[in-house]
């Protein structure tokens, strides 16, 4: 199966029994097509992973499974913190719309070319993106009776900043 995405993939990963392809950004839906033709005929899951403070910062992350035979493929494309621009996967699998939508909304990711990316989770009017680590984290006073929680800052270790 690899060979069908010879010279699209920029590298692969195979770990238990499963292929992680990463794709450049650009030829994203080349692969998605490419898949498709291939088998693998149902998105599963697409979802993104922010690596701050690495670069390239993100990771968008397609899940495809193929029912005859049953098998998986993951393909990645990694994005750049100043730019987190990926094509939009609607036109070769239509179940990408909100998928794509929630990966906007928490993640601030865009995809040019789809059909209607706005908010899907959190309200219009909500400032950043919930799901990037450098959101910061908001310590509300929950009530609980009998027990007195501590905040997440006196819970969440300080690590000091990774030395290059």
């Amino acid at each position: 199966m690899i060979e069908a995405f010879l010279g699209l993939a920029d590298g692969e990963v195979r770990f238990r029994d499963e292929l992680t392809l990463l794709i450049p950004r650009e030829r994203i839906e080349e692969a998605l097509t490419r898949a498709q033709e291939r088998g693998f005929i149902l998105l599963t899951d697409l979802t993104a992973v922010d690596r701050h403070p690495q670069e390239p910062r993100f990771e968008v992350v397609y899940l495809l499974t193929s029912l005859a035979p049953p098998a998986r493929l993951r393909l990645t494309v990694r994005l750049p913190g100043a730019e987190p621009l990926v094509p939009s996967a609607v036109a070769v699998f239509p179940a990408a719309n909100w998928l794509e939508r929630e990966v906007f909304d928490m993640f601030g990711i865009r995809f040019p070319g789809h059909p209607d990316l706005k908010r899907i989770l959190m309200p219009d009017d909500w400032e950043g993106h919930p799901l990037r680590k450098d959101f910061p984290l908001v310590e509300e006073p929950v009530e609980f009776v009998g027990h007195v929680p501590k905040p997440p800052s006196a819970i969440i270790p300080k690590t000091p900043p990774r030395q290059a």
